[in-house]
């Protein structure tokens, strides 16, 4: 009797207890009324290993499958799902265990009419679905070992089959899950429309085939106040085909399935992107579990960790020593993270294998492996490849490649050399800052190793490369990210030369005009317009609603004679890449001889009217234009033998435009004076009795000289937006 006190006692100093809570997904219970009808069934999943390695389920239906199911994989953790549409679960289970080579086991869940097979992995492989009878075969990793067709790499959803009828699209919906996940609902005219969704420059890109868009379907939507990941959803025509671009930000993951004539993106926050917190600490996400330790050692609770998560945890040798630990309802990778801060000890994790050894031991492991590439990369033999580039200068490519970056010089050195003075004198900044960079960072090797040489030939456009195989290929995929068609904008001028107070009277008709619209915004110099008062038009901007209005008081401004426009110019310009106008004339003069030996020669001076835009696009499509007016006068050529002295007024500013708007910059004004006598003859000219006889008028005139930009980009189909 007095013995079990004492047993109790000496294991609460050794352990006093392990408790593991769990959160465990309880399968549901459903009723029999509650579940849909179904045309199909499926009736068992068996699995299966094939000579080689290759994994093979088998899913045994009611009923043969019409068409290959659609299918989505996700990285993290590695799945696989099937859909099978009209098709219940006649097994009465909803998991299959497996545990075989990478399937670990097989989820089959209905929701609704739909049954969804869930293969959980413990690694990502390529896979490949077809249907045999009333049999769907899934054959999992290696495919082309196997002698069969080539895995699915992106979600597969129906194909379009050559001649058949035309499909369209009728609506398409953006919806924030429960979870806060983003659901992109596009609903098609029938269930046989082609689809082709891959994931491509940080987005997602999702191809319709053959399918018709309305034009009222035709439109960007910014979904950025939803709080999801996506930011924008962009549907437009290409060609015979529909293209939906989804934008998300941060870290994503995203998965796609087809209900009937109903095609839905789900687009969730991956747990890439919710390890850290906004203050950059540690976010642990792990399941909760509790331990109460005493004086055991530190190997012993790594197993215990192991086991809970199912990981494989490998400890060095001099993993050692013993410690006490008490935590409750704490994530179990927090749980870890403190016992290896306790001891000094650090991970590393691949897959689902994590080592774990003292710090300074990992440290020194890996520098001598680093050492030791960097040792073999020294001795690795060089190779040549030859890229041809399709939009990047071959020579802006090399220098790019020797950490030198074209655009640093038209970053710093734009706003001085390329301007309307170097212009007109024929010599592009550009241009200027390009040369100025031949040679510079030649020893600056950035990308490539430091035994690395790359050079070019721009008649071909070719960018030769001589590294390791290693490094050819990275370069190789950067290039593919950098070498894109660059994004380009049609500017339109219009140029005016109007009576003094018409801009006050035109930016009191259309801040007027505007308070009825939405979108219309003015600045009058560097601040905000006061509401209710007209704006300054020294510099303004005006909405692509007031555009189609501007066109009407410009004609009314000609139609009364108050002023015209001289000027109407269009021109296209690459992002980042100025572009200039010049409209003027040259001066004659005489230069006297005794400054040339006796012999008189004429010089030119330049008068000109230079206009310079230099575009900058953003990733919101809106525009920072560097814009530049230059307006020269002659000040008085009535003697060609003088120097003529030229006049010269000047406006240089940057502001942030959006697609469409326009842009009004004035101020520059023109003024003349002139007097007039009218008199009696004879007695006009009588000495002061003569001004009883005659009068004297004198008249002002002051022209105002206001340019209208509008900034309109390309899209891909060198259409306007």
């Amino acid at each position: 009797m007095n013995a079990l006190p004492k047993i109790a006692q000496k294991l609460s100093r050794q352990l006093i207890g392990i408790t593991l809570l769990t959160g465990l997904v309880l399968p549901l219970t459903v009723r029999a009324a509650d579940v849909p009808p179904t045309g199909n069934a499926v009736q068992s999943v068996e699995t299966t290993t094939l000579p080689g390695g290759q994994v093979v389920v088998r899913v045994t239906l009611k009923k043969a499958l019409t068409a290959e199911p659609a299918g989505f994989t996700v990285g993290n953790p590695p799945r696989i799902a099937l859909d099978l549409p009209d098709t219940g679960n006649a097994m009465g289970r909803n998991t299959v265990e497996a545990n075989l080579g990478p399937l670990t086991s097989v989820n089959v869940v209905q929701a609704g009419t739909r049954t969804r097979l869930v293969l959980n992995l413990n690694k990502s492989v390529e896979y490949d679905a077809k249907i045999e009878g009333k049999t769907l075969i899934v054959a999992l990793g290696n495919l082309s070992a196997a002698g069969t067709a080539p895995a699915n790499v992106s979600p597969r959803f129906a194909d379009a089959a050559p001649g058949a009828a035309s499909h369209n699209i009728r609506d398409i919906d953006f919806r924030r899950g429960g979870a806060g996940e983003a659901r992109i609902v596009t609903t098609l005219s029938d269930a046989q429309t082609g689809i082709n969704i891959r994931q491509q420059a940080n987005g997602i890109v999702v191809d319709f085939i053959g399918a018709e868009l309305p034009r009222a379907l035709q439109r960007r939507l910014d979904v950025a106040d939803f709080g999801t990941p996506v930011q924008t959803v962009e549907t437009y025509t290409l060609g015979d085909n529909t293209r939906m671009v989804i934008q998300p930000k941060g870290g994503w993951e995203y998965s796609a399935y087809q209900t009937d004539n109903s095609f839905i993106v789900e687009v969730k926050q991956s747990d890439d992107g919710q390890k850290k917190t906004a203050d950059g600490k540690v976010k642990y996400v792990g399941e909760k579990l509790s331990l109460n330790f005493q004086n055991v050692e530190v190997r012993s609770v790594l197993q215990v960790i192991a086991d809970f998560t199912g990981l494989n945890i490998i400890a060095s040798d001099t993993v050692n020593g013993n410690l006490t630990l008490r935590l409750k309802d704490v994530p179990w990778d927090q749980a870890l993270d403190l016992i290896m801060q306790s001891k000094g000890l650090d991970k590393r994790q691949n897959g689902n294998v994590i080592w774990i050894a003292p710090k300074d031991e990992l440290l020194t492991r890996e520098k001598l492996e680093f050492e030791a590439k960097s040792a073999v990369a020294d001795l690795e033999p060089l190779t040549t490849e030859y890229i041809q580039m399709n939009y990047m200068r071959a020579d802006e490519a090399q220098t790019m490649l020797y950490g030198f970056a074209a655009g640093a010089f038209l970053a710093s050195a734009g706003n001085n050399s390329v301007n309307c003075s170097a212009q007109a004198q024929g010599l592009g900044g550009a241009a200027a800052a390009q040369a100025s960079q031949k040679g510079e960072g030649a020893n600056d090797q950035k990308v490539l190793t430091k035994r690395g040489r790359a050079t070019y030939e721009l008649k071909t456009n070719t960018l030769i490369i001589t590294d390791t195989a290693r490094k050819i290929q990275e370069v190789r995929e950067l290039l593919t990210r950098l070498d894109v068609p660059a994004r380009q904008v049609m500017i339109e001028a219009r140029v005016v030369v109007a009576t003094d107070g018409w801009s006050r009277d035109l930016g009191a008709r259309l801040n007027f005009r505007a308070s009825n619209s939405s979108g219309s915004r003015s600045i009058s110099g560097g601040g905000q317009a006061l509401p209710g008062v007209a704006p300054n038009l020294i510099m303004s901007l005006l909405d692509s609603a007031n555009g189609s209005l501007l066109g009407l008081e410009l004609r009314a401004l000609e139609a009364d004679e108050r002023g015209k426009v001289i000027s109407n110019p269009r021109v296209m310009t690459t992002n980042q890449k100025p572009a200039v106008i010049l409209n003027g004339t040259q001066i004659p003069y005489i230069t006297p001889p005794a400054q040339l030996g006796g012999v008189s020669t004429v010089t030119f001076k330049d008068a000109f009217l230079c206009l310079l835009v230099d575009p900058q696009i953003l990733n919101n499509d809106s525009i920072i234009l560097t814009v530049e007016v230059q307006k020269d006068a002659v000040r008085d050529i009535a003697n060609i033998g003088d120097n003529p002295a030229i006049d010269t007024k000047r406006i240089k500013t940057q502001v942030r435009v959006n697609n469409g708007e326009t842009l009004v910059l004035g101020g520059i004004f023109d003024g003349s004076e002139s007097s007039t006598v009218s008199k009696v003859p004879l007695l006009g000219d009588i000495p002061v009795f003569g001004n009883l006889f005659k009068t004297t008028g004198k008249e002002n005139s002051k022209t105002e000289l206001i340019i209208f930009i509008t900034p309109r980009i390309l899209d891909d189909r060198l259409s306007i937006r």
